[in-house]
């Protein structure tokens, strides 16, 4: 079976920027699949919500079981979708995890349970979806970063910052390599919205409370006061509906002029400024060495 209209999958929509950009888009008029995990368990309240809001809005958005740390639930998602409507258009990587504290008090197989939520994801979800991408010569990856890439990072935030680091890093090969299939790439970059999102709320801690509680004698609150000062830094009007909304309309615009990157971001900590430089030296390098079409996509 094919859909004439333009079919989205993303992954850790049951709140925060993946449940919203999800509405926003299924309020565009796009067919949106609305990846999960436990979605007849703990998220079965998150799954009702999203069936709930397509009935009350009159849209097309459907919940998935998508366990972005399990081959088998990624190759499952993926083959339900495409083997409903016979394609997947639009992937957004949106599956994330936050977690704060001093570095050293973090295990070793914390750091890598993180960077597999946040970074080996977007590969097991692109290893399943691409292919179909790869072969029609069409389609769009949006990658939801963060500003802490390149922009301030104060501390007890350092694994996250690392693994979303990593995933950035991904995505920019990432674009390189698929522009000659047709394969788009935008990297969208959300600033530290402090409301709105679960992010604060469900960090994770750190296992060796050893350690933690030793850096507190000379860190005492600081978690509290990052969070406190980042909060102060966001104008009034910032919302995390702004990110959602930023995504929609780089799914709307015509195959061939999205956006390489942009950046949603408020509080302004400067990570625009230093992609700038970042992105005009990536161009500079791949022309140089002949390359200049990966800068762009085929059409």
């Amino acid at each position: 079976m094919t859909s004439t209209g333009t079919v989205v999958l993303i992954t850790g929509a049951s709140s925060g920027f993946g449940a919203l950009t999800a509405r926003a888009l299924a309020d565009a008029g796009h067919t949106v699949w609305a990846g999960m995990r436990h979605t007849e368990g703990r998220n079965a309240p998150r799954v009702q919500q999203a069936l709930d809001y397509a009935k009350d809005h009159g849209v097309d958005l459907r919940p998935v079981e998508l366990d972005v740390t399990s081959q088998a639930s990624v190759d499952a998602a993926v083959s339900r979708v495409e083997g409903e409507h016979g394609r997947i258009d639009v992937l957004i990587h949106n599956a994330g995890h936050m977690v704060t504290g001093p570095a050293e008090a973090f295990t070793p197989e914390q750091l890598a349970e993180l960077y597999d939520v946040n970074v080996l994801s977007t590969q097991r979800v692109n290893r399943a979806a691409l292919p179909g991408m790869r072969r029609r010569g069409r389609g769009l990856v949006v990658w939801v970063s963060s500003s802490s890439v390149k922009g301030g990072t104060p501390p007890y935030l350092a694994p996250y910052f690392a693994a979303k680091a990593g995933m950035d890093s991904l995505a920019v090969s990432y674009a390189g390599e698929l522009a000659r299939w047709g394969v788009e790439t935008s990297i969208v970059v959300p600033g530290a919205f402090t409301s709105g999102t679960n992010h604060f709320v469900n960090s994770g801690r750190p296992a060796d409370t050893a350690v933690e509680t030793e850096y507190e004698t000379h860190y005492p609150g600081l978690v509290e006061q990052v969070a406190e000062k980042l909060a102060e830094l966001e104008p009034e009007d910032a919302d995390v509906s702004m990110v959602a909304e930023e995504i929609a309309r780089i799914v709307a615009l015509p195959h061939g002029e999205r956006p390489y990157r942009v950046h949603i971001d408020p509080s302004n900590d400067g990570s625009e400024e230093v992609s700038q430089v970042s992105d005009r030296v990536r161009r500079t390098l791949l022309t140089r060495v002949g390359l200049a079409d990966l800068l762009t996509v085929r059409k």
